[in-house]
């Protein structure tokens, strides 16, 4: 088996002391020699940075696109779905810690499922997948592989999705954005003390930035996402805050998901979420004027519906992540024509890629 964990990084500097300094994620770690990033998937080997997790898998699964969740974007449609280990955040709440706090050693790489980013179409053909998307974990952490599979993806015809924290730099998410279509990014609350407490990052403004950049710039249809955490991000200001931002910075048609909290690791002395902080939430981005916002992980629950925001008639029923009575046409509501912001074109190939 080829030993992928000799694949060179892209995005780095070398230092005189054999040091080199990581420019993917806003950490900018300095490695030394024989050391790894806080990600754990990214290693100098005698003064080159290397991706360790390159084109190795640990979760592979043909999803509903809903479940990212993208719910304006190429709805019911089922999208290949690709993890492997490591992240750059340390979440006390994370539901696929066993991968995202794992450490890629040597033993742990050879267990991993090597799938070479050329293999993709045909994996996605055979599962009846519309697209491919990098999820489970950060994709942040094997950018490198995130961009050779997403041309290949888009030299097939598939859409690409991201799904991630949005902690990137400039620099990472224009090498990798100008290849994917949908950046479905976490907004985990609305405070740098927040950030500093859950993830245990010093700031959250690159995450804002990052989305805001990935539409604006790079063209990608962009979801925002909050776990709603009692006590921790539940509170109106930072709720509102977040809506907001998404207003003013996105689009009014952005969609906002609030999904409930359930107690896990480091946080499992909360409560789960309860329905009506999540409701209160979804009414405060409406009243902040975003026309689609999403009540998750509460089954059966009418907030997981798609409403016209015009002329108010059920565009999308939703259940569970099955899509069913959905009344679109060409993104825009097939009773009134209101245009709902929903993606189902992939971007075309950068010049040069």
């Amino acid at each position: 088996m080829a030993d992928t964990s000799a694949h060179e990084a892209i995005l780095y500097e070398k230092r005189d002391d054999g040091a080199v300094q990581c420019r993917v994620c806003p950490r900018l770690c300095v490695i030394k020699p024989g050391r790894r990033g806080t990600c754990r998937a990214r290693e100098n080997r005698d003064g080159t940075l290397v991706a360790l997790v390159y084109d190795r898998v640990c979760s592979v699964a043909a999803d509903p696109v809903e479940k990212k969740p993208l719910f304006h974007f190429f709805p019911g449609s089922l999208v290949l779905s690709l993890g492997t280990l490591g992240c750059n955040f340390t979440c006390g709440h994370c539901q696929n810690w066993q991968i995202a706090h794992a450490e890629a050693g040597p033993n742990t790489i050879r267990e991993l499922r090597e799938l070479p980013a050329s293999k993709l179409p045909v994996l996605a053909d055979h599962n009846d997948c519309a697209g491919v998307a990098w999820t489970y974990n950060e994709p942040t952490i094997w950018i490198e592989y995130v961009i050779d599979g997403a041309r290949v993806a888009h030299e097939h015809g598939l859409y690409t999705v991201m799904v991630t924290n949005g902690y990137i730099t400039q620099e990472g998410l224009d090498a990798v954005a100008p290849h994917l279509d949908a950046y479905r990014v976490d907004v985990k609350g609305f405070s740098d003390d927040l950030y500093r407490r859950l993830c245990k990052v010093a700031d959250f403004a690159p995450v804002l930035a990052s989305a805001e950049r990935a539409l604006h710039v790079h063209g990608c249809h962009v979801e925002i996402v909050t776990n709603v955490i009692p006590t921790l991000n539940d509170d109106e200001e930072q709720l509102r805050a977040i809506a907001d931002w998404i207003v003013a910075r996105l689009g009014a048609k952005t969609p906002w998901h609030v999904t409930r909290f359930m107690p896990y690791l480091e946080f499992s002395h909360l409560p789960a979420t309860p329905v009506k902080t999540l409701e209160r939430a979804q009414a405060i981005g409406f009243e902040a004027g975003l026309e689609f916002v999403y009540i998750g992980n509460v089954p059966g629950h009418a907030g997981e519906n798609t409403v016209c925001p015009n002329c108010r008639r059920l565009v999308a029923r939703r259940t569970g992540y099955a899509v069913q009575d959905l009344a679109l046409r060409d993104g825009h509501c097939a009773m009134c024509g209101w245009d709902l912001n929903v993606r189902e074109r992939v971007k075309q190939p950068p010049d040069g890629s």
